[in-house]
Parts: structure tokens; C-alpha cells; sequence
């Protein structure tokens, strides 16, 4: 019995004993990816290079409103045309015989109307001189018939302005001056309406479509330059101006679309496709100059506990978030102005900031990685 009672305190002991010596196994944090963007500033902006691809600034695809069979098409791949030269032709003499058809009708109903004018009036001097020589009702029908002729007349006035239309639509005229660059029929063929017949492009003037990142598209409107260079002519430098800026950005690359536009050297010729890049020469306005920083909309937020906005500031070296406030401004079509708390070169979080804790690793998300414009 007692050597039972024994085994059973040893037993205890070793309950009690065991789990302290056991070493704690420490807990490994997480490390979060998030979206994040770079703080820059307006040199960000003109020293950068942006890769894009040449277009025509006008390029069309031709084809009749009509369908027929072709009887001429005095154009080929690469003739320059004027605007409004006759490009092709189609068989007409079918819209021909509308037309004809529908100005006949008009004139029958035109006489008409004549004829029924002529009854009213003379039933009207009837009925003034003799009140009971002419009934309300043969009035009324007079009346009826003059009424009726009008409203054909409107109809088939309607009916020849389209015919006229019909036999126009039957010229495909080119709708700017340019080249030819491609033709889709043959001659005596039979096409249909809104079949493509004959593609021209102007390239007088090229533009190139460029993908800024959205932390530099505010500067877009301060760029006075533009500078343009092709992977074909690798030596040259030409000079060119923004045409527009677009003001959505893509959900994949986070860029805007901004077009610049430059003029046909005289000496060679840019042609659509060629490969190329552009640079903007800045010049910083008075918000620039006091240092304006704009950020996406979502990178800033308010916690439930304060009223001061802020935003997740990452360093660059330990990879830790940090929560800092700022003091914000109006909102602009490209973000909200940060106007104190933020400095070019510091990181900050774009998504996830109402999850993020201080000090909390994180790790920059590649793709995400862009520079923000001051």
C-alpha cells in the first residue's frame, strides 16, 4: 500500500513539474503584403521616359450606307487622297429609279392638292353667297380632301430628300485628306451596307499614347515639353505637346492613358506601329512649389477613435508600418492633396489600411510599387 501511495506522488510531481520545463515556443509574425506607393516629386516626372507606339492622329475604316454591286474603285494601297475625292462607286441606277418613282408621286399628289384647294374655295364662295345652296358636310369633305393631299405631300416630300440621300450613299467619299493603306473588295463586287471597302490613315500629325503612373499624373498639366524619340531613328530627338490626358485609370497597371502629339518630320516619315518614348519637361506651379503632394483617395483613412486623417507610412529598410497624420486638402480627379505630413521618398500603403497594425512587417508588392506625385 505504501509503495502505491508512492508511484502516485511521484506521478503528481511529474504533472506539475514537466510543463515547466518545457521552453516556450515563440509565435512567427506574419509578414503582410501590401499595395504600396512611393512618395516623389516633379523630377519624377521630367526625367522619366515613357514607352509607347506611334498612330496616326486620324484613321478610318470607309464603307457605303448602301449595298451594291461596285463600278468603280479608282484608288489603290498607298495613293494619297483629298478629302471628298471619290474613293468607289456604286451601281446607282437602281436609286436612280427611286427617286424618280417617289418625285413622280409628290407631283400626282401636288396636283391633287391643287384640285382640292380649287373645290373648298369654290365651295366657300358658294356657301358665302347662298348659305343653303352647300351643306356643312360637303365643307367638311373638301376641307378633308385638301388636308389629306398636305399630308401626302409632306410624306412624299420626306420620301425624295431620302431618296436623294440613298443615291448620294451610293459615293464613298474619303472624310479626310490621307493614304490608303488598305482595300478589302475588288471592283464589280457586290457589298453590303457598312461593309469596309477602303481604310485611310492622316499621319501629317502622330501621336503616341504613353502610361503614366498615377502618382505623376497631376503633373501631366504642368508639362510645357514634350520630348519624343523612335527605336528607328535612334538619333533623333523631336519635339511634341500633350493632347490630352485621361482621367481613369487602369484597374491592372494603376497608369493613366495621356496622349502627345508631334508633326510629320519633313526630312523622314514617323509611320504607325513604330516603337517609341516620350519625356515631359516640367515646370512646377505655385502648389508644386509648396511642395503638393497627391495621393490615391484610399490610402488615407480616419480611425473610429480620432478625427485626424491618416496614412500607413512603410520603412524602407525594416519593412514596418507606421501610422502617421496628415492634414489633407481638396480632392482632385487623380487623388486627395496631402498638405503636410508626407515627404518625397517615403513609402506609404494604398489598400488594407483599416487592417494594418503598427509596427506590423510588411512586405511591398512589386507590381503595386509607383512613385506618388508631390
Amino acid at each position: 500500500m505504501k509503495q502505491k501511495n508512492t508511484s502516485l506522488l511521484v506521478c503528481l510531481l511529474m504533472v506539475f513539474l514537466l510543463p515547466g520545463c518545457q521552453e516556450e515556443i515563440p509565435k512567427k509574425e506574419v509578414v503582410r503584403p501590401v499595395w504600396a506607393m512611393k512618395v516623389g516629386d516633379a523630377a519624377s516626372m521630367a526625367g522619366r521616359w515613357f514607352p509607347g507606339r506611334a498612330k496616326a492622329t486620324q484613321e478610318v475604316d470607309l464603307s457605303f450606307r448602301v449595298a451594291g454591286p461596285l463600278i468603280t474603285r479608282p484608288i489603290d494601297v498607298g495613293d494619297e487622297v483629298k478629302k471628298d475625292q471619290i474613293l468607289a462607286r456604286i451601281d446607282p441606277r437602281d436609286f436612280e429609279t427611286n427617286l424618280r418613282n417617289v418625285q413622280g408621286q409628290l407631283s400626282k399628289v401636288k396636283a391633287a392638292l391643287k384640285r382640292a384647294q380649287a373645290d373648298f374655295d369654290r365651295i366657300s364662295r358658294i356657301r358665302k353667297q347662298d348659305p343653303g345652296a352647300v351643306s356643312e358636310a360637303m365643307v367638311d369633305r373638301a376641307r378633308e380632301a385638301m388636308d389629306r393631299s398636305k399630308a401626302e405631300i409632306n410624306s412624299l416630300t420626306a420620301a425624295v430628300e431620302a431618296a436623294k440621300d440613298q443615291l448620294n450613299y451610293t459615293y464613298l467619299k474619303a472624310s479626310f485628306g490621307g493614304t490608303v493603306v488598305a482595300i478589302y473588295v475588288e471592283n464589280f463586287e457586290y457589298v453590303k451596307a457598312k461593309q469596309p471597302i477602303a481604310r485611310i490613315i492622316d499621319h501629317s500629325q502622330i501621336e503616341m499614347i504613353v502610361n503614366v503612373p498615377e502618382s505623376l499624373i497631376t503633373y501631366a498639366d504642368d508639362v510645357t515639353k514634350v520630348r519624343i524619340r523612335f527605336d528607328t531613328f535612334q538619333d533623333r530627338e523631336f519635339s511634341g505637346q500633350i493632347k490630352e490626358i485621361g482621367r481613369e485609370a487602369s484597374q491592372k497597371t494603376r497608369t493613366y492613358p495621356v496622349t502627345v502629339i508631334m508633326g510629320q518630320p519633313e526630312d523622314i516619315k514617323i509611320l504607325p506601329g513604330m516603337a517609341g518614348q516620350a519625356s515631359g519637361e516640367v515646370q512646377q506651379s505655385e502648389e508644386s512649389q509648396q511642395q503638393r503632394i497627391t495621393v490615391p483617395i484610399g490610402a488615407v483613412f480616419t480611425p473610429d477613435t480620432e478625427k485626424q486623417n491618416n496614412v500607413w507610412v512603410i520603412d524602407d529598410q525594416t519593412k514596418t508600418a507606421t501610422r502617421r497624420a496628415v492634414a489633407t486638402g481638396e480632392l482632385t480627379e487623380t487623388g486627395i492633396v496631402i498638405k503636410d505630413g508626407l515627404k518625397p521618398g517615403e513609402w506609404i500603403a494604398l489598400a488594407g489600411v483599416h487592417s494594418l497594425r503598427e509596427g506590423q512587417q510588411v512586405r511591398i508588392l512589386e507590381q503595386a510599387s509607383k512613385e506618388v506625385s508631390k
